[in-house]
């Protein structure tokens, strides 16, 4: 076997994280990929992969030999896209993960735009609210809304995601409107649930002075759609993300609330391992969602 294939084999094994997912994901036999392991470990006369019964550990020489390896199969993949770009094209697969609700309400019209300007790349698309591990499960990159503390991936910032709070006309109507962040005590409100803390809201005054108010949470959940959907039926006051609401401001469902406070921002990024190749694929994409988000986002003006 040619060694090329080998390193390929290799960085699909450390990436995967264990032989059996690295033979799934290279659709071949798990025997074949050990074997192939084994003969790459005799041919280079080092241990590269610690092997245990719970997981697969690198050596010293198996993370060096890594970092070369992916530095050696980009350039082999830049070569074969650089000639493709000659003829015009860019070919090949691309896996990317994307929140579930932002990516289906704000990023369909750039990916659909990308597809039609790139119509030889594959793509895999995972809507998913969930943490993943990039390289382990195979992504060439992925979008997510944070404030991206882990350092060790390299991101691009594609938009600001802005909280408003509010509610219905209905709800304000019967339980009166709030006139400062201390008031919310008062209400019954609507809260994320995938955040550490749902009934503490955290904001800054018109003062500039940092705040929080703890809330009384009468529902919690892990929809922004499903919480939006509560608010505009009258059963609360609400924090979120303006991508979610806009339309619903804009048509006089929902009011916003305390507007001269300002609520947690956050942002949308694109990101991907250091270790990962930016292949011309993935670069165009996020050029594309760049363009698509720059400035200040529709929905905010």
């Amino acid at each position: 076997m040619d060694r090329l294939t080998q390193m390929q084999i290799f960085v699909s094994v450390v990436e995967a994280g264990s032989i059996t997912a690295a033979a799934e994901r290279l659709n071949l036999a798990k025997s074949a990929v050990s074997r192939r392991l084994a003969e790459l470990e005799a041919q280079l006369g080092v241990s590269l992969i610690q092997r245990t019964t719970r997981r697969l550990n690198l050596t010293d020489s198996g993370r060096a030999y890594y970092e070369r390896c992916v530095a050696i199969l980009a350039d082999v993949e830049d070569a074969a896209a650089a000639v493709s770009q000659a003829h015009g094209a860019l070919k090949g697969r691309l896996k990317v993960a994307l929140p579930l609700a932002f990516g289906l309400l704000h990023l369909t019209s750039p990916i659909q735009a990308f597809m039609t300007r790139h119509p030889e790349v594959r793509l895999e698309l995972d809507f998913n609210d969930r943490q993943i591990d990039l390289m382990q499960e195979g992504f060439d990159l992925a979008v997510r809304i944070a404030t991206l503390e882990d350092s060790s991936l390299i991101a691009r910032r594609l938009a600001p995601i802005r909280h408003v709070v509010c509610a219905s006309p209905a709800y304000l109507a019967r339980r009166g409107t709030p006139r400062d962040a201390a008031e919310l005590a008062q209400h019954d409100c609507l809260a994320y649930s995938n955040v550490r803390d749902p009934g503490l809201w955290h904001y800054r005054a018109p003062d500039g002075m940092s705040g929080q108010v703890r809330v009384p949470v009468r529902l919690a959940a892990s929809s922004g759609d499903f919480l939006k959907c509560a608010a505009v039926a009258g059963e609360g006051v609400v924090l979120l993300p303006t991508f979610y609401i806009h339309e619903a401001v804009r048509t006089g469902e929902l009011v916003t609330l305390l507007a001269d406070h300002v609520w947690p921002e956050l942002a949308a990024y694109a990101v991907y391992p250091p270790t990962r190749h930016l292949s011309s694929r993935a670069r165009a994409l996020i050029d594309c969602l760049a363009g698509h988000l720059e400035g200040e986002p529709y929905w905010d003006r």
